[in-house]
Order: structure tokens, then C-alpha cells, then sequence
């Protein structure tokens, strides 16, 4: 039960049919074609299901292991399969060519790290932290810092690592007080960081930190912090590895999941203090890591997607192979597969609907970002930022609350046989679990997004969301067997406006706007993520009904319609029932005696 095929012909469906390609159109992707896309797909294909899938039980078992000199391992298997990622220049995809990279659209990048993170997710996070420390670094690093590390992170033969979290600092890094002392033209790095995930390994060259810290005479508060770069092993001018910084994993951590990936107390400055660079503007050093996190966001959603993919087809696969009971008369009566029950079948659609909407809204999301990065002209990249800038807390969010979702409801169809080890279902969701948790909680990414992302602009970027939406529904409704799908998606994007107005109105408020936001925040969120997903299950509708109608007889065009029939009919209602708990207002909130 330990198999993992890539989705690749679903992601084709979104990148060819839904997106039609449209970041391939843009300046700079010029000598991108679909032909090589599809290579590419197929390619990433055979490294994330032969080479990084079998591996991930084993990660789960064995675990990443720390020795009594501060090294640590990572289990067996897994630093090769690392390095036949870096060999084949997989890191390097969605990176600019004047970084050394591929230059490759973001939504074949995320396409690509959905299928790792399927395959093997606590491998899947290294290359993900290093995809941002490349990102904050391009955005901030000094010439100097990027002539000498850009250009080995890009190709994986170093990885990086986002140091925040401190004992006394989870989510409010405004107490962060690891020091840095200017000596030089560096700084000594001192203090502790926790969680760092990837933070001590033998699958790279080097590992470069990216470290918040504060100078002894920085002001209080988060505008005292700044961004270094402490490396590993420190580099000497012509290139080469030199000797070890002051960098020392103290510990790693029991978790309850993603067993495979190193996550580590890091302490910096046991001896002289570590050797650190400044990247950036001092005082700016959480602007800047927000750089990183923001990427860092997206590709958790992507990872928790991966995760959902894969639970879906360990469900199915058992679904097919297990036999129990008889079915219905109207379906013969015979003793049958458990995929013949109707109730499983529910789950199993359950799984497959949710799984596919949330990739065609997170893919849809990566192409916004390209858009803002490479548009023709500032009025249309403003319009596409201010739109994934929406689209990022709902992606982070929602998909990873659904893909814990969708991994126990994967348990369940395996019934006993989900709880215990052997099956490998209990591991996914185990390992989806942390997805809500990490790169700010979830309930953060509702904030952001009920909170800054909205009353920043009135609404304006998500009422441009909703107008789509509205469009979409309209395109249903004059498909003659697309009416009911129509109006049910028009009903969801009705009450996502009269929440948004409930959320604007009273979040602005200056005495109860706060406590607004936070009360209404995650209902809110909710709601926007049933009803933007239900809005690409629509338009993945209309895609299937079309091909169906113009003779393509692929079961693949059945099922697709089959699922976006259930997300709009079946799982949109759930979502929409958030707008009611929104109406219903915070009072038991500010009631509610947490003493008791």
C-alpha cells in the first residue's frame, strides 16, 4: 500500500485545459512550450514516484537521527534520492536563468513540488526551505552574498534553512533575542533558535541559515530586527568550504509526523559566536523573511495538496482490494468490494473532489504570481499580486485543514486497518498535521487575509475574485445540464460577499474592530475557500462537459464532471453554512470564561 503514481494527467488538465497555458504567453517564458511542460511533467513523474516514494514509509520508520557530536543523519535512502533531485537540476525549475536557474513558470514549479511533497514529504521540505531562502536572498542579499551563495543554492548542492522560532518567540517575533554583534564587516551571531526544519543534515554540502536576530543596540519590538546569513561551514574566497561556523544542532525533535525530516534546536554561538552576514536593510529583517515565508505559504498549501493526493489513492486502492459485505440489489447483491458501499464511495468522491479543487485554485494561485512577476505592463502585475496576495492565506490555509481532513477520512475507509502502522494511512495523517501549524498557523493566515489583506483595499482584490466566480456560475447556468451546478455556485458567492460586508463593516470599527477580525477571521476563510474551489470545480465543468460533447469518451472527463458535480452540490453547502456563523456574531466568543 506504500505505492505513489504522480497525478500527472490531472495537473495537465489544469495547466492545458483550465489555465490554458496562459504563463507560457508571458515575456520571459519564451522558449517554454507545453511539449516541453509535459516533458517536464513526466520527467518529475518518474523521480517522485520511483525514486522518492518508496522511500517515504522508510523515512517514517527509521526517522532522522542526531549523534553525540551534533551531526545528524537522515535516514536511509534519503540523501541519495536528494542528490539524483539536485543531478537532475529539479531546484533550479521555477528560478530565473540569471540566477542559473530554468526558468520554468511558477505553476510548473508548484506542479513539480506537489508531486515531491505526494511522494515524500519530509524529504519534500528541504528543497521547499530552500526555495525561499533563494527567493529572500535575490530580493535582499547584498552582490557580494549573492555571487557567493546563489549560485550553490540554486543548484541544491547547498540548502537553506528559515530560522525565527525562539522558546520565549513562536508567532509573535517581536521577542526574538538572539544577538548579533557588528565585528567587521560581519556580525557574531549568539543565541538559540527551535523548530528549524532541515537545520542539521548529511544530504548537502552546506546548510546556509537565514537567522532573525537584533543588534545589542537595536530598539524593542519588531522593527529592532534584522536578517544575517550564518552558513554552515563558512566560504573562502576562492569558493571552497572552509572551516565550521559556530553553528551547533543541540537536539531534534519527537514529532508526531514526518519522521524523515530533521527538525532541530539550533544553537548559534556556543564558543566565539557565529560568523554571520547581514542581508538587507538593518531594523528590516522581518520584511525581508516575509519574502521568504510568503513563498514558503503557497508551497505549504501545495505540500498538503501532495499529501491529499496521496491518501486519496491509498484509499482508493484499498477501496478496490477489500471485500466486505454485499451490495445493494440494485448492483447485484453479490459480496463485493467496500468501493461498491455508497458510503464509501462518498468518502472516496469526498477525497478526490476536494483534492482536485484545491489543486486547480493553488495552480490558479501560481499563475497570479506569474503574472505579477512577469505581466506586460505595472497595472496588470499590481492586479495579479493583489489577487495571490489574497489567494496565498486561503491556499496555505484551507488546503491543509483539508488535506488533514481528507488523510483521516482515509483512515476511515481503511477502517481498522487505517489505524494501525502496516497500511501506511495512519502516516499521511500524521505528517499532513504539521501543514496547519508551520509558516504562521492557520489562524494567523485568517487574520492576514480578514485582517491586512482586506481592509487594505476594501475588499476590492476578493470582490474582483467573486465577480469570476459570478461569470462562472453564469456559464453553467446556460449549459442546459449545468443549471443546478450554477445557481449552487451563484448562492456561494452571494453569501461570501455579505460576509465580506459583515467583515469589512464591523472589522473597521475602531473600537471592536479587532476582535472582529479575530472572531470571524477562520469562519470567513472557510467560506472563501469553499466557494473559490467550488469555483474551479465549475470551470473544470465546463471544461469536462465540453470535451464529453465533442466526443472524447476518456473516463477521465466522466470523473472530472462526476467530481465537480459533488464539491458544488455536496461540499459547497458545508462551506456556505460559515456564512451563518459569521451572522450570528462574537458575543459567546467575548462571553465564553476560560477559567471555568
Amino acid at each position: 500500500m506504500n505505492y505513489y503514481a504522480a497525478p500527472v494527467r490531472d495537473l495537465r488538465f489544469v495547466l492545458e485545459e483550465m489555465l490554458a497555458h496562459r504563463s507560457l504567453a508571458l515575456p520571459g517564458f519564451e522558449e517554454a512550450s507545453p511539449d516541453l511542460v509535459e516533458a517536464v511533467l513526466e520527467e518529475a513523474a518518474k523521480l517522485a514516484s520511483d525514486v522518492w516514494g518508496p522511500l517515504n514509509s522508510v523515512g517514517d520508520q527509521l526517522g532522522a537521527k542526531r549523534h553525540t557530536d551534533g551531526s545528524v543523519t537522515t535516514p536511509e535512502g534519503f540523501a541519495a534520492a536528494y542528490h539524483a533531485y539536485v543531478e537532475g537540476g529539479w531546484n533550479g525549475i521555477g528560478v530565473s536563468e540569471a540566477l542559473g536557474g530554468q526558468n520554468l513558470p511558477e505553476v510548473v514549479a508548484s506542479s513539480v513540488q506537489e508531486m515531491l511533497h505526494g511522494a515524500n514529504m519530509a524529504l519534500g521540505l528541504c528543497p521547499m526551505l530552500t526555495a525561499g531562502a533563494i527567493e529572500a536572498l535575490a530580493h535582499h542579499g547584498s552582490e557580494a552574498l549573492k555571487t557567493v551563495y546563489l549560485p550553490k543554492l540554486v543548484e541544491g548542492t547547498w540548502t537553506g534553512t528559515m530560522n525565527l522560532t525562539e522558546s520565549q518567540a513562536g508567532s509573535d517575533l517581536s521577542k526574538v533575542r538572539t544577538k548579533a554583534v557588528p565585528e567587521g564587516d560581519h556580525y557574531r551571531i549568539s543565541g538559540q533558535k527551535i523548530y528549524i526544519t532541515w537545520g542539521e543534515h548529511d544530504a548537502a554540502e552546506n546548510i546556509i541559515h537565514l537567522v532573525l536576530a537584533r543588534k545589542p543596540d537595536a530598539p524593542e519590538g519588531n522593527k529592532g530586527i534584522s536578517l544575517f546569513l550564518v552558513p554552515k561551514f563558512l566560504v573562502n574566497e576562492d569558493g571552497s568550504l572552509g572551516e565550521r561556523n559556530d553553528v551547533t544542532c543541540a537536539s531534534i525533535e519527537h514529532k508526531l509526523g514526518i519522521h524523515g525530516s530533521p527538525t532541530c534546536t539550533l544553537n548559534f554561538g556556543e564558543n566565539d559566536g557565529a560568523i554571520g552576514y547581514l542581508v538587507g536593510e538593518e531594523g528590516r529583517g522581518l520584511n525581508h523573511m516575509f519574502t521568504m515565508m510568503n513563498e514558503a505559504r503557497h508551497k505549504v498549501g501545495i505540500q498538503g495538496i501532495g499529501v491529499a493526493e496521496r491518501a486519496c489513492q491509498h484509499a482508493f486502492a484499498y477501496a478496490q482490494e477489500r471485500t466486505q459485505g454485499r451490495s445493494p440489489k440494485s448492483r447485484g447483491g453479490s459480496e463485493c468490494a467496500i468501493r461498491d458501499h455508497l458510503d464509501v464511495r462518498r468518502m472516496l468522491l469526498s477525497m478526490r473532489a476536494r483534492t482536485d479543487a484545491l489543486r486547480a485554485l493553488a495552480l490558479y494561485c501560481a499563475g497570479q504570481l506569474d503574472l505579477a512577476r512577469h505581466g506586460e505592463n505595472e497595472a496588470e502585475r499590481q492586479t495579479a499580486q493583489a489577487c495571490a496576495d489574497v489567494l496565498i492565506p486561503i491556499v496555505k490555509s484551507f488546503s491543509t485543514d483539508q488535506a488533514v481532513d481528507i488523510a483521516s477520512m482515509g483512515v476511515q475507509v481503511h477502517g481498522g486497518m487505517g489505524y494501525v502502522e502496516e497500511t501506511g494511512a495512519a502516516q499521511l495523517l500524521r505528517d499532513a498535521r504539521i501543514a496547519p501549524i508551520y509558516e504562521g498557523t492557520n489562524g494567523i493566515q485568517a487574520l492576514d487575509l480578514a485582517g491586512r489583506k482586506l481592509q487594505r483595499d476594501g475588499g476590492a482584490a476578493l470582490s474582483a475574485l467573486i465577480e469570476d466566480v459570478l461569470q462562472t456560475a453564469d456559464l453553467l447556468r446556460a449549459a442546459p445540464s449545468l443549471v443546478a451546478l450554477g445557481n449552487t455556485l451563484a448562492a456561494g458567492a452571494d453569501d461570501l460577499r455579505a460576509a465580506m460586508a459583515i467583515v469589512l463593516e464591523q472589522g473597521s470599527d475602531p473600537e471592536s474592530g479587532p476582535d472582529a477580525v479575530q472572531a470571524y477571521a477562520t469562519p470567513f476563510l472557510n467560506l472563501a475557500g469553499h466557494v473559490l474551489c467550488a469555483w474551479q470545480m465549475g470551470l473544470a465543468a465546463l471544461k469536462a462537459s465540453k470535451a464529453i460533447e465533442d466526443g472524447n469518451d476518456e473516463p477521465f472527463y466522466a470523473t472530472k464532471l462526476c467530481s465537480a458535480n459533488f464539491a458544488i452540490s455536496q461540499w459547497l453547502p458545508v462551506g456556505r453554512a460559515q456564512r451563518a456563523v459569521i451572522e450570528a456574531g462574537m458575543q459567546c466568543l467575548s462571553d465564553f470564561d476560560t477559567t471555568v
